[in-house]
């Protein structure tokens, strides 16, 4: 049996420790949208996160994520800052690729906050389709995004809707 957690949830799997974590995740759980692509870790349609890296899971087994957290697409819930900036840059194209971009960027925005044109171009994910010009201006989108909510969410002077300084500043 090998423990781990799934996007926040404690998870069993009951299966051969040889599985692949693409296999445990998509017929063990059901979280389809991680996409089976190559089954040689070149294309990175499968690509999750893992224990905050970005993984291709077609290779790795469920026997070495003992313990381990994992995050699919389904775990980021929708209103991450890289999914409503790939939706405002219209970067859907046949979207096979799409969630394991969305993942490989999470991750690579949580250790890089603003990645340079290097880091970019290192993602190994691929688009058939081409969409790399309309990716690129996601990730800056995304990257500006989340700089965005972190600042409000540190911001110990910002004012909430309808409110006002004086009204944050009275005694009650």
């Amino acid at each position: 049996m090998t423990r781990m957690t799934v996007n926040g949830e404690a998870i069993h799997y009951k299966l051969d420790p040889q599985t692949p974590l693409l296999w445990a995740l998509r017929d063990a759980s059901n979280l389809t949208g991680t996409k089976y692509g190559c089954d040689s870790q070149d294309c990175g349609a499968c690509t999750v996160i893992v224990d905050g890296q970005a993984v291709t899971s077609c290779g790795v087994t469920i026997r070495s994520l003992e313990g381990a957290a994992v995050t699919t697409i389904e775990g980021l819930g929708g209103a991450h800052p890289v999914q409503q900036a790939w939706l405002a840059e219209q970067v859907t194209m046949c979207g096979y690729c799409e969630p394991g971009f969305i993942m490989a960027i999470a991750a690579l925005l949580q250790a890089t906050p603003a990645p340079g044109d290097d880091q970019i171009a290192a993602l190994p994910n691929i688009c058939r389709c081409g969409a790399y010009p309309r990716i690129r201006r996601a990730i800056a989108r995304a990257s500006r995004l989340a700089a965005e909510q972190k600042a409000e969410r540190t911001d110990p002077k910002r004012l909430t809707l309808g409110s006002s300084a004086e009204e944050h500043n009275s005694p009650q």
